[in-house]
């Protein structure tokens, strides 16, 4: 199977509305070969995160944009532009083997290959114009949305949306302390250094594959961005609590807050989607951790809940993942600006349930890889607003900026992923 064939093919899918990550999945029955995987998910990835630029430079060296009909063609053109200027691939290969997919179709191979020698032969005019029209290769909403709340700050944002993630490891405290792994992967010539706001935490300089992190299977590590780890931290469980996390897979927070305290009553985890959480097992078994699962509704408390009370809760509601967009660019090209509204909606019905679960001096954590307000900072405030039971707890800390209510850190600030919590304790 032709790698550029199967890119092209996730790329219309991603078009057509389905996630990149389960494009991908799909496509791995069809690819074997470790190198042949990567350079597909490269493809993807890289054209993906900048289609918005790629699309407007292709439509620069068209007559007329290429029909939906002809997705294929036209996802084929953009990963040749993407290849061409931000891949080390040879500017002749890049052409003759994109335009090579077209065995069948001498229209499009002849289209495809006057597209990509043109862009050779007009590369910087085309990627100046470029820079003046979509430098930040976001969709317009999405652009108006983030300057509308941050200002000056939203440059900065829309530029890290665009870089490559850091890769970030989370120590199993129960197994060994960050020096002791440090050095593990300095031993397997690794270079990784502390993260400065987790304890657990460790930036790698380079990404790795999994397998090749020492005790990995042993359940040693986990891979989790550093804002995410700020989480467990945040809700604090002690000895002989009761918590509930929900929206709980893929189970990171889950495991971290099992590794901190190992020595709670009950850590039940839900979430309404069965097969995610199965991924939530998966993980606490491999970390050789334990508890207890449950695919449920948040908001139907009548169908599970069994009336008693939790000390603590982490709520990592559904959002946008605005703020996650380097980690998942195909988020662009998915989220709706008529999205949030909705979701701000089932925010708050899901916020609301909670509450009601939490006991008297219990501690809410509402938390959202999210950097818009709407799902942030004035939710909260409009809960507290309709819960007169409800105060904000002050979270002094280094990291990310102080809001009315709550923490938001900015993408790429300190390493994180944008993220926002907020600590709520009940009256």
């Amino acid at each position: 199977m032709n790698s550029r064939l199967v890119a092209a093919n996730i790329i219309v899918k991603v078009l057509a509305g389905k996630s990149l990550t389960a494009a991908l999945d799909e496509a791995w029955s069809q690819v074997i070969d470790v190198q042949e995987r990567a350079f597909i998910q490269a493809l993807c990835y890289g054209t993906v995160r900048h289609y918005y630029r790629l699309e407007f430079i292709l439509n620069q060296l068209v007559n007329k944009p290429i029909k939906d009909k002809d997705a294929q063609i036209k996802a084929l053109a953009l990963l040749g532009l993407y290849q061409l200027n931000f891949m080390r691939v040879k500017d002749h290969a890049a052409v003759s083997e994109t335009v090579a997919v077209m065995q069948q179709k001498q229209w499009a191979k002849s289209l495809l290959n006057a597209v990509l020698r043109r862009y050779l032969r007009e590369q910087d005019q085309l990627e100046a114009l470029a820079d003046k029209h979509v430098a930040y290769a976001h969709p317009d909403w999405m652009i108006k949305a983030i300057k509308a709340d941050w200002g000056d700050e939203a440059k900065h944002i829309l530029l890290a949306n665009n870089q490559l993630p850091p890769m970030s490891l989370r120590v199993n405290a129960r197994f060994c302390t960050r020096d002791d792994y440090l050095a593990m992967l300095a031993a397997e010539g690794i270079e990784g250094s502390a993260l400065a706001h987790s304890k657990q935490g460790i930036l790698l300089a380079e990404p790795v594959v999994v397998d090749k992190l020492p005790k990995f299977a042993q359940g040693w590590l986990s891979v989790q961005d550093a804002a995410a780890q700020l989480a467990a931290q945040l809700l604090d469980a002690q000895q002989g609590e009761r918590i509930l996390d929900i929206c709980a897979a893929p189970g990171g927070k889950t495991a971290h807050i099992l590794e901190l305290q190992p020595d709670l009553k009950q850590l039940l985890a839900i979430d309404i989607d069965a097969q995610r959480l199965a991924r939530v097992q998966e993980n606490l078994t491999r970390l050789q951790l334990k508890a207890d699962l449950l695919a449920a509704d948040a908001t139907q408390l009548d169908d599970w809940w069994d009336g008693v009370e939790f000390d603590r809760i982490l709520l990592d509601a559904p959002c946008s993942a605005l703020g996650v967009v380097r980690r998942h660019p195909d988020i662009k090209l998915l989220r709706r600006a008529e999205d949030i509204v909705q979701l701000q909606a089932l925010q708050q019905e899901i916020l609301s349930a909670a509450w009601t679960m939490l006991a008297s001096g219990g501690v809410l954590l509402y938390a959202t890889c999210s950097i818009l307000k709407q799902e942030n900072e004035s939710q909260i405030e409009h809960f507290l607003k309709q819960h007169s039971d409800a105060q904000a707890l002050i979270i002094e800390a280094d990291w990310g900026i102080k809001r009315p209510f709550g923490r938001q850190v900015f993408t790429g600030s300190q390493f994180m992923d944008g993220f926002y919590y907020a600590r709520l304790q009940k009256k």
